[in-house]
């Protein structure tokens, strides 16, 4: 028996969950983040767990961790120098994209920047139709000539896509073996290993940014590898994927853009676990860190995939955990713009120098010195007391930046930012709710993330829901999220038919084909027989449509009956999206998925007993607090969290403290700590908004 570590890298703070299989005893831990070297925080928190607990390294048994390396590569642009290869008279396609135009009717509206250098996109003779028969063969000769002039202009990454791949992937397997035995040291990524799917703008896009990121990547991932193996720790270290999975350092150097929402998936996967403990399978998460909030939504005890979103501008096509992210954490900067409005984010202080009253040399107003300022935030030490802040510092940025530009008072600027900032909040969780068809007052709202439970209340007031779920260790759920993940592969065949009795065994012929692919890939990566699941999906849409409807299927192998309830299924998903359905027209089955599964071992979270008549304890003191929608301050209890009795209610106004968040029980909310020790808040105040 052992322990296990998961790791989630933050903008401000890294944050660490350890469990002991043998005691079962789960404990947490943040250190501040080091941004120019996100492994070096990562490497020196590890390194204090186990000398302060007295942890021998050889009896960690598991350590995963979520990485933002690849995302913050393609935000700062310090991906690989990279060239393209693909079919003749397609070289443009990255420039020319696809009929989207978001931004319509601006002119001047700019084009996310090219990730590959003028001139470095080569064309090769070669092509296939659209059944996968070959009309005019590879010429090889094109495609040496290509890669040698990449290398004389220094290139170390080569992105492959070429016509019709994803239905013969034949000519991209050959041009990958070329260029290996051309230029063995280039890092390659060929579109038909990536996306076996149609669309050729989204399909070479995906390729693009995954050559761009895999040298990249794997500097990291190695240097992490090795330091975690130097420091005594023997098993080699997971990766989370932005499906909420876990997957291999391998795999992540071959895949790395299946890591670009790596860190905020693995809460929504803690967030699923602990709804699946308590009985709630309607969920909309608000994980809201130290740069940003980020937004999910969980339905009948599942997250919500996308399978492609934009990513810095570009079409990303692989699954990813639906995530709305939001310049708005507790770091992001207060000002008055040249309008005189006050704005907030999407700038952040980050970890250094941080927020002013982090004492780092700040001299920005963030939402946290907001929130000092109005009494909600301990005025003298957070995360347990080992860290200290200033409230003078507050106070000065304040009215230095703010008030010193407005008519607005201090305490009246900080609420000021307080509501700015939950206002940004609620539109991002309409975005998955309301925009989508979902009644947001159906759903119970968990916060996590250092700053989640300090604002979800009133954010939820807003929005007209009713309640609240905090979990034990809000602040490090994305890092209780990795040992609560699994492994998982997501296999994908695009292939246009009816969905009609007579194309039975062609589906039944993919999904056995897919399946045998992924039984294969959970096997490379040691999941025992036993432990492999498989779900089945179908992309469909009505004929002549150009967007589909992902539906999900009970089994791989295709009956009439089966077929008989996904195109009921696929109806009434159409009605909800769109508000309407015909059944007279013909529904088209498009991209067949797969998810290949391999389940990990995971903690056991336990129940906890319920004292008979448990008491609230007396508060460790009381504090003036001013609430959203209050120009008074208020005396407000405040209680330190490992005080609280299981089964005991508090009411608010109530503040209760923890090492790695604090959590806002505002007047007219009422917070009940159950036997999984999560806090249900309830509103009792009188009519919703």
């Amino acid at each position: 028996m052992g322990y296990m570590i998961g790791v989630d890298v933050g903008g401000t703070f890294t944050d660490f969950s350890v469990f002991d299989s043998e005691t079962k005893r789960l404990f947490h831990y943040k250190h501040s983040s080091t941004p120019d070297d996100p492994s070096r925080s990562i490497v020196s928190g590890i390194h204090y767990i186990l000398e302060s607990e007295g942890i021998d390294p050889v009896a960690v048994e598991y350590l995963a961790h979520g990485t933002t390396v690849a995302t913050n590569a393609l935000i700062e642009k310090r991906g690989a120098r990279m060239g393209l290869i693909t079919t003749k008279g397609f070289k443009d396609l990255m420039e020319i994209g696809n009929q989207k135009r978001p931004s319509l009717y601006d002119l001047l509206k700019e084009k996310p920047e090219s990730l590959i250098p003028s001139g470095l996109k080569c064309e090769v003779e070669e092509r296939l139709l659209h059944d996968g028969s070959v009309k005019i063969p590879l010429n090889e000769e094109d495609v040496r000539k290509a890669v040698r002039f990449f290398q004389e202009q220094n290139v170390t990454t080569i992105a492959v896509c070429t016509l019709f791949s994803f239905i013969n992937p034949a000519h991209e397997r050959r041009i990958k073996e070329i260029i290996l035995e051309e230029y063995p040291e280039a890092y390659v990524s060929i579109s038909s290993e990536l996306v076996s799917e149609f669309r050729e703008y989204s399909r070479m896009s995906t390729t693009v940014l995954n050559a761009y990121l895999g040298p990249v990547m794997k500097k990291y991932v190695e240097n992490f590898q090795n330091s975690v193996r130097e420091s005594g720790i023997a098993v080699a270290p997971y990766v989370t994927q932005s499906n909420g999975s876990i997957i291999s350092i391998a795999e992540t150097v071959e895949c790395p853009i299946k890591t670009a929402v790596s860190g905020p998936s693995a809460g929504v996967v803690g967030a699923t676990y602990i709804g699946r403990q308590c009985g709630i399978d309607k969920i909309i998460t608000f994980d809201m860190g130290g740069t940003s909030a980020d937004i999910s939504l969980i339905k009948d005890g599942k997250a919500q995939v996308s399978y492609e979103r934009m990513v810095e501008g570009y079409p990303a096509r692989i699954p990813m955990i639906d995530i709305i992210t939001v310049g708005a954490g507790g770091g992001s900067i207060a000002a008055i713009d040249e309008g005189g409005a006050l704005k907030v984010g999407p700038r952040s202080a980050g970890a250094v120098p941080g927020p002013a009253c982090y004492m780092r040399g700040g001299e920005n107003p963030t939402v946290t010195d907001a929130n000092i300022l109005l009494g909600k935030l301990n005025r003298h030490k957070i995360l347990g007391g080992r860290m200290d802040v200033d409230w003078n510092l507050a106070y000065d940025a304040i009215q230095k930046k703010i008030s010193g530009k407005s008519s607005l008072s201090v305490e009246d600027a900080a609420a000021g930012i307080i509501s700015v900032v939950n206002s940004n909040m609620v539109r991002a969780i309409r975005v998955v709710s309301v925009e989508r068809g979902y009644d947001a007052r159906e759903f119970t709202l968990m916060a996590f993330g250092g700053a989640g439970p300090l604002h979800a209340c009133e954010v939820a007031r807003e929005l007209g829901i009713t309640q609240v779920l905090l979990p034990p260790a809000p602040g490090t759920l994305c890092s209780l999220g990795l040992l609560m993940a699994d492994t998982r592969f997501d296999l994908s065949q695009s292939y246009i038919m009816i969905a009609a009795p007579q194309n039975l065994s062609e589906m039944n012929r993919i999904f056995s084909q897919l399946t045998e692919e992924g039984d294969k890939m959970l096997e490379n990566e040691g999941i025992a027989k036993e432990d492999r699941a498989f779900v089945y999906s179908l992309d469909c849409r009505y004929e002549r449509q150009n967007y589909e409807i992902t539906v999900e299927l009970p089994t791989g192998e295709i009956t009439e009956e089966v077929l008989s309830d996904l195109v009921e299924q696929f109806h009434q998903e159409h009605e909800r999206s769109y508000g309407y359905y015909d059944k007279k027209k013909n529904i088209q089955m498009v991209n067949y998925r797969v998810g290949a599964v391999g389940t990990i071992d995971k903690p056991d979270l336990s129940e906890h007993p319920v004292e008979e008549n448990p008491q609230v304890p007396a508060p460790v003191e009381v504090r003036k607090v001013r609430f959203e929608g209050s120009s008074e301050y208020l005396d407000t209890n405040i209680y330190q969290r490992t005080q609280l009795p299981c089964g005991c209610t508090v009411s608010g106004p109530a503040i209760i403290e923890q090492m790695d968040s604090t959590s806002i029980i505002p007047p007219g909310w009422q917070a009940y700590n159950d036997p999984f020790l999560n806090l249900i808040v309830t509103y009792h105040g009188g009519e919703t908004a």
